[in-house]
């Protein structure tokens, strides 16, 4: 096999090679450019205020893939936005329903449970803390 390269060796031919010795992943790993927040990353760091939250609603934080409800004054409630039909993430909360556009799927804010479907699994719930007026996922 001839090539237009110095060492004779194609760039497949050396991908390849890496990958056998078992550096291949790590090489290719690093051409993804995103963030960890695609992945549905929930971060470590706080996600939100508790004045942010309005009593009786929520607020979806897409970049975190949660959402934060306050149901009742002083109590809130975090879970996956990640609506357990088909995996869309969830994008509105109404009233006290958390809404999924792609088939219509609802959720309570209380307690993630399904209010209507096509889902039939409630939101996972995420714990977390309450430091200083800030919510942060445990």
């Amino acid at each position: 096999m001839t090539s237009d390269h110095p060492t004779g060796l194609s760039r497949r031919r050396m991908i390849g090679g890496a990958a056998a010795v078992g550096i291949g992943v790590p090489l290719l790993a690093g051409c993804g450019g995103g963030d960890d927040t695609a992945t549905g990353d929930t971060g470590s760091g706080p996600v939100a205020k508790e004045s942010d939250i309005p009593v009786g609603g929520g607020v979806i934080y897409a970049d975190r893939n949660l959402v934060v409800t306050q149901p009742t004054s002083g109590t809130f409630k975090v879970f996956s936005a990640t609506c357990t039909h088909q995996g869309c993430q969830v994008n509105k909360v109404v009233g006290t329903t958390i809404d999924c556009s792609c088939h219509g799927s609802e959720f309570s804010i209380s307690d993630g449970s399904v209010v209507q479907g096509p889902a039939t699994k409630p939101l996972p719930s995420v714990e977390f803390t309450v430091k200083s007026g800030q919510i942060v996922p445990s």
